[in-house]
């Protein structure tokens, strides 16, 4: 259905009238041959029962029905409307292609959405607000939001599930491959390079990480901050095979020669620092020092695979 006449100011033009609800065309479009526009509401309505244009009865689908003229569309959008909330009180006219734009913010707008002034703080539409009752809607509100977590909690549920499965057939292959490995050389080759391009990709994953007070790197972790590592390190998808070994390497005892004392790294190599590629452990205050990432640092720098640095402050 189109635009009622009676709602425009001034006459207008029989050209702009629907020729099937004989109003003013509301997202009109037209037939493809004869050029005829219709409301788009009449003209698919129209079509669902019979595929003729309904003036000269040409043969149409509502797939062959397109936009009008450019000129058409200027006419109609030049008209002036009173306003939908007429009746409710509101005096405005505009012109038509504003029309929307004007409902969505008419203090008139029956629908409007306004918020609940009674405590609940819920936005309703203003002819629902003297029915509205706070305790009702919270509590319908609630009972929907405990609906949503509940398939939230089921999905996550669902998806730990089929996590720890794949884990676990990872884990079974790689203990397949650690017996092979045990049994042919060749089979070796192929599970050492397995778990070294595995190390890569997880060292690649990681943030980069800048440290800027060296001198707040923890020497010697106690177990508690070294079980809270161990945990990030896992949980950031670290290689378990290489999990021990780098908690082994957080500690001093374990530091390559060019770490290993107090005079080395507080004189000697200070220097040589912030040629480290570090990697941050995510949400703590510790980078992993991997060897694949650092080959151009001296060997006396390194070690294989990497090793944990934890600091108790200075990490960007």
């Amino acid at each position: 259905m189109g635009f009622d006449l009676t709602r425009f100011q001034g006459e207008v033009d029989e050209e702009l009238l629907c020729p099937i609800c004989s109003e003013v065309l509301q997202d009109p479009l037209q037939a493809p041959s004869c050029e005829h526009a219709f409301c788009s509401g009449c003209i698919n309505e129209w079509l669902s029962r019979q595929q003729t244009c309904p003036v000269d009865r040409q043969p149409i689908t509502s797939s062959q029905l397109k936009s009008v003229p450019r000129i058409l569309r200027s006419l109609l959008s030049k008209l002036y409307i009173s306003c939908d909330n007429k009746p409710h009180g509101c005096t405005s006219i505009v012109k038509l292609d504003a029309l929307s734009s004007h409902l969505e913010e008419c203090e008139f707008n029956p629908k409007r959405p306004v918020p609940c002034e009674q405590g609940c703080g819920l936005v309703v539409p203003k002819d629902e607000l003297k029915d509205h009752n706070c305790l009702r809607e919270l509590r319908t509100l609630i009972q929907s939001q405990s609906g949503k977590i509940g398939e939230l909690q089921q999905e996550l549920a669902e998806n730990k599930y089929q996590l720890n499965e794949q884990k676990r057939e990872i884990q079974l292959l790689k203990d397949f491959m650690r017996a092979m490995r045990i049994s042919n050389p060749q089979m070796r080759a192929i599970a050492d390079q397995m778990e070294q391009d595995e190390v890569v990709r997880w060292a690649s994953s990681l943030s980069r990480a800048r440290v800027t007070r060296w001198g707040g790197m923890i020497s010697t972790p106690d177990a508690m901050l070294q079980a809270v590592i161990r945990r990030a390190l896992s949980e950031s998808g670290c290689p378990p095979h290489i999990i021990d070994q780098l908690m082994e390497n957080a500690h001093e005892r374990r530091w390559p020669p060019g770490l290993s004392t107090l005079e080395t790294r507080q004189v000697m190599n200070r220097r040589h620092y912030e040629s480290y590629i570090c990697k941050r452990v995510p949400g703590k205050q510790a980078v992993v020092v991997m060897a694949c990432d650092n080959r151009h640092m001296n060997d006396d720098m390194l070690l294989d695979p990497g090793l944990v640095m934890i600091f108790a402050h200075g990490i960007e």
